[in-house]
């Protein structure tokens, strides 16, 4: 491999000559040999992002040459385009506060624009990836716009998701709404209820969670760009903090809006505690629901049975013909990991010393890949289960049918004690409650089949 020498302050490393990162990244290479994960897509173009506003700001405030400015912006735009994630090259466990990320988007850019004026890589007297691409900014204000406006666009496609999954759920909920079956509490019998209505629940529940994550992307959209190293906005023109706001709203088409406070965005991270907090009670409904359908599936001889989810692949090695609800188990594992990223983030966020928290790689990885990974897992959890989920209609009827539960009907006209007797009856003899209640004569057969309904058991009044 042919190298090429840069200097920083430090002394001399050798780069790679193909390579677009220069000297820091490449120390931090060499620092941080630890997971083998790099920077999560989003975050290489929301850090992009932050460069084109930049320079176009500081063009326009008459900081920066408006021919050197173009070719920042033009190297940014290829970024977020992109086309060098494969450059951005520093493992998510890396120099406090991002410095490191923040050095590997000044200098794949920097030496992108170097190339779009004909010059080598390295020659940064022409474009510094710190004097040029880095101006009016400091890591300790980038890196926290960065992973907030990268975590507004994966929470914007993990909504999507959410809507999506919400919308299955509720067209099954129509579907199996004539369905009657028991209810379980305690996972005993309980009182009538519809498959539908069931539904109706998992339904609302994640549509709840997109609701959540709306509120999660409000408090992320403000950044505290302008900030510079400690909040003062020291190196930058009194006009830069609104206008680089302004050029980030009009790249992305996001609500973000400047901080009111530059030394509150700086010390705190309170936003992304509330947004890993909104994907965490994601994950807890989400975890809730796929255990209920894994359990309402079970058998398919000797468990509940009442619903079928769609075969995909075998379900074992050595017992033929066995089919797993693999679906639902992936995503379980997927919210187990998504509860562990929010502990991560709320260790790292509680973290924060003085003027700054410098734990903030790790709080952007478990943030985004915990946001990422739900994603993906909501939208094949649709696809492939949900979508496919049936019923088995009188398997809920027998159970129904020979529900204790039903004896709850009772209450008004016989009393709870009495109730309860031919609750107790019933389950000794095996009969059912109404034949109880027909023997003891409590009601006459008008009122018994009145009282019995269970279709009129699933409503009010």
């Amino acid at each position: 491999m042919k190298y090429r020498k840069e200097k920083d302050s430090l002394g001399t490393v050798d780069v790679p000559e193909s390579a677009y990162w220069g000297v820091q990244t490449q120390r931090a290479v060499e620092n941080f040999p630890v997971s083998g994960l790099h920077a999560h897509p989003k975050l290489i173009w929301a850090s992009a992002v932050i460069k084109k506003a930049a320079a176009n700001a500081n063009r326009k405030l008459g900081k920066l040459d408006s021919a050197l400015s173009d070719k920042i912006v033009r190297a940014a735009d290829e970024v977020m385009g992109g086309r060098f994630d494969s450059q951005f090259v520093v493992d998510v466990y890396q120099a406090g506060a991002g410095t490191s990320h923040n050095m590997n988007t000044n200098e794949v850019i920097a030496n992108r624009a170097l190339e779009l004026m004909g010059r080598e890589k390295g020659d940064y007297k022409y474009c510094s990836p710190n004097d040029h691409v880095n101006m009016s900014q400091s890591t300790n204000d980038v890196f926290p716009a960065a992973m907030r406006i990268a975590a507004i666009a994966v929470f914007k496609d993990l909504s999507g998701e959410l809507d999506g999954l919400s919308k299955s759920l509720s067209n099954k909920s129509a579907e199996f709404d004539h369905i009657l079956k028991s209810a379980r509490t305690h996972l005993q019998d309980a009182v009538p209820i519809r498959l539908g209505q069931e539904f109706s629940g998992y339904a609302t529940a994640v549509e709840r969670g997109a609701d959540r994550l709306a509120g999660a992307i409000a408090e992320l959209g403000e950044l505290g760009l302008g900030g510079s190293a400690a909040g003062t906005g020291i190196n930058t023109h009194r006009g830069y903090a609104r206008l680089v706001v302004e050029y980030i709203q009009e790249i992305t088409g996001f609500g973000v809006r400047p901080s009111a406070n530059l030394f509150y965005s700086m010390q705190s991270q309170g936003a992304v505690i509330m947004a890993s907090g909104a994907l965490r009670a994601i994950a807890s409904d989400l975890i809730r629901i796929a255990n209920d359908l894994r359990l309402l599936s079970s058998g398919p001889m000797t468990g509940l049975a009442e619903i079928t989810l769609p075969a995909v692949q075998p379900g074992s090695s050595i017992m033929p013909g066995k089919v797993n609800p693999v679906m639902a188990e992936m995503l379980d594992m997927v919210c187990f990991q998504v509860i562990g990223n929010d502990r991560a983030v709320e260790m790292a966020a509680q973290a924060g010393q003085l003027e700054l928290n410098v734990m903030m790689p790790v709080m952007a990885h478990n943030l985004l890949q915990g946001a990422e990974i739900l994603k993906n897992a909501a939208r094949v959890f649709r696809i492939k289960c949900v979508d496919g989920i049936t019923a088995n209609e009188d398997r809920c009827r027998e159970y129904i049918d020979k529900s204790l539960g039903i004896a709850t009907a009772l209450n008004q006209r016989i009393g709870y004690l009495n109730a309860a007797e031919v609750a107790k009856e019933a389950l000794k003899t095996g009969k059912s409650v109404a034949e109880i209640t027909r023997e003891k004569g409590y009601l006459t057969e008008t009122e018994l089949k009145k009282v019995f309904d269970p279709m009129r058991l699933t409503k009010p009044g």
